[in-house]
Formats: C-alpha cells, sequence, structure tokens
C-alpha cells in the first residue's frame, strides 16, 4: 500500500468482506476472481477507498465511512450521506462532472458502517500533480477551480446546514455557522487538544465579531473542500470533482479557493479569483473570511488528534494559522479593504 495516508477512521476490510460487498452491489455474476483485483487508494484521510475491477473488467470505487468504534468529529458524523447527497446535486443541478453512484449500502451489515461504490475516474490527481507543473500551469487550474466552484456556488439551497437537512435549532447562517463552531471546540475540549489558545478566547472573538454573518440571507451550495487533492485532471481539463462529504449549505465565502486570500500557506489566490469572477473581497466579505478561516484552523488542529496522526506537520503548521486568525480578530484588528 506505498503512499496510502494512515488513519485510524479508514475502516479497512478483508478481502472476504469486499467480495461480499461487491456482490450485493453487482451481483454474484460480476464477483471479480483469483488475487489482486482490489487496491486501497492513498491520498486521502478520513475514509479507505478500495480500487476495485470487475468481472467484465470495469474498475468501480468502494468508499467505506469509518468503523463504529472510532471517535470521530461532530461534524463528520454522517458524512457518507452527505457526500452520496451532494453527489446527486452536483450531477442534477450543473454541469460539473463527479463520479456517478452506483450502489449505497447504510445497513452496517457488512463493515458496520455506511459504504457505497462509484464511478472510478482515470485521470491525474491535481494535488498529486502539482510539484510537476510551471507556474503558469498552475495558475490555469487555479483558474479553472475557480470557475468549477462559481458554478457549484449557483445552486440555491433550500436551507443552511447540511444537505440531508436542517439542524434543529439553527436557522439562520449566523447560528449555523457559530453552531459548526461551537461543535469544533467541543470536540477538541473532550479531547484536550492543546490550541495554543485558551479555547474561552476563541469563543469570546466569535461572538464578538459573530454580527457579520448576518448579512447572508440566501444559501446556496458551498463545497468547502474544493482544493487541488480532490480535482481530477485530464489533458489539462478537468475530469472530475471529488469528496463531496463536507458539501453543505451556506456562504461561497467559505469555500477553501477564498483561504488563501488571508491565510499563510494556501497558495496565491489570483488564479482563484481571476477564475471565479470575483476581484477581490470587499471589507464585509473580508470580515466573514476571518471567522471562516478561524473554523477552518480548529479544524486543521483538531482534526490531527481524532486521526490518530503520527506525522505534527498538519498540526503544527494549523495551529501557526490558528495563532494569525485568532490575532486577526483580536479588538482593534483592522478589517482590510480587498485583497
Amino acid at each position: 500500500m506505498k503512499g496510502v495516508t494512515e488513519s485510524i477512521t479508514k475502516n479497512r476490510q478483508p478481502e472476504p468482506v469486499l467480495r461480499t460487498m461487491t456482490q450485493r452491489a453487482f451481483g454474484a455474476h460480476r464477483v471479480p476472481e483469483g488475487q489482486g483485483w482490489a487496491e486501497e487508494l492513498g491520498h486521502g484521510w478520513f475514509n479507505v477507498a478500495y480500487l476495485i475491477r470487475l468481472r467484465d473488467g470495469l474498475p468501480v470505487v468502494l468508499k467505506i465511512a469509518p468503523p463504529p468504534g472510532v471517535e470521530v468529529m461532530t461534524y463528520e458524523r454522517g458524512m457518507m450521506r452527505n457526500e452520496v447527497t451532494a453527489l446527486s446535486l452536483v450531477r442534477r443541478a450543473t454541469s460539473v462532472p463527479v463520479p456517478a453512484v452506483y450502489h449505497y449500502d447504510d445497513s452496517h451489515e457488512l463493515c458496520g458502517a455506511d459504504h457505497f461504490f462509484m464511478e472510478y475516474i482515470d485521470a491525474d490527481n491535481l494535488g498529486v500533480l502539482s510539484d510537476r507543473l510551471t507556474p503558469g500551469e498552475q495558475q490555469g487550474y487555479q483558474r479553472l477551480i475557480g470557475a468549477t466552484t462559481r458554478t457549484l456556488n449557483r445552486v440555491p439551497g433550500p436551507h443552511f446546514g447540511p444537505l440531508t437537512g436542517p439542524v434543529p435549532g439553527r436557522t439562520t447562517w449566523r447560528e449555523v455557522f457559530t453552531g459548526l463552531v461551537a461543535d469544533v471546540l467541543r470536540d477538541g475540549e473532550h479531547r484536550a487538544v492543546d490550541l495554543g489558545v485558551p479555547y474561552a478566547t476563541v469563543r469570546s472573538l466569535l461572538a464578538a465579531r459573530a454580527g457579520c454573518l448576518d448579512a447572508v440571507t440566501e444559501p446556496v451550495l458551498v463545497e468547502w473542500d474544493l482544493w487541488p487533492g480532490n480535482v481530477m485532471v485530464r489533458d489539462g481539463a478537468l475530469a472530475a470533482v471529488i469528496d463531496h462529504e463536507r458539501a453543505l449549505y451556506g456562504d461561497p465565502l467559505m469555500e477553501a479557493g477564498f483561504a488563501a486570500c488571508r491565510l499563510e500557506g494556501f497558495g496565491d489566490p489570483a488564479g482563484f479569483l481571476h477564475g471565479y469572477g470575483k476581484p477581490a473581497l470587499t471589507p464585509d466579505e473580508d470580515a466573514r473570511r476571518r471567522l471562516y478561516d478561524l473554523h477552518l484552523m480548529l479544524v486543521m488542529v483538531i482534526e490531527t488528534v481524532y486521526r490518530g496522526h503520527t506525522d505534527p506537520a498538519q498540526y503544527d503548521f494549523a495551529r501557526a494559522g490558528l495563532a494569525r486568525a485568532v490575532d486577526a480578530l483580536a479588538p482593534g484588528a483592522a478589517v482590510r479593504p480587498g485583497t
């Protein structure tokens, strides 16, 4: 399993179980024979995924949610159902290419968790390819990501929050977003994660700055996790967007592409903004993006403990980013007039 990312949330299964899953999804006549028909795919941090070649030669991807005995963060509960919902929505409402879902099983009978089979996309992962690209090629792909993000953000939503349904008691965008941050903070305290700043300070800054969220009154589809690692490309064109499990109805400025407008280490935002068709953030938008930066860094710090990371690179990067996000929200911090 060379190149496979390790995480305790990966619900790996032995070959007999994979065979039973495949039979349930496609029928006994399409179950592979012999050995070497299932290969674990790398790069993902949360779910385990396998490339499986059916007896007739069709390659498919099997994705399995974390096992029931592994604790996950609050917002990660039910994420596989959210992803299947997102895939259906994107295929129905946009021209953005995404994998087709062949079979979804939420019975938990075979592996103790949700799992689904989807189309295999024969293309390059942009996150893996990036180091071999010229600056011009990287800018071109960032413009492509920006344009794709804009297309997705044009899909209106019926409510704020998860695609699978609103969270009781959270109706407005302010209620939904501050609820997301509150959940993440409780998750961090539950596992005694050291943020580098007091939890009380984060809560106080959020409460003081949350009023800017009231400007968001129309929910739209937000991928939130649309970064190069979730983009498949072929011959310079977009082949597919993958990993939609974190999608929600919310504010487009929450998208990953806008993180580079304020956070160090997320690349040059110029290409993304050009592709999206947005020259700069207004002061009001910048104020909201500060809160989204805070949330993103909190997630990135705290999830390392829930994943059981042994490499401290992400934790160190995110903790430094969190410190900067907190400073940007502190009393007296100026709101920039754009980017």
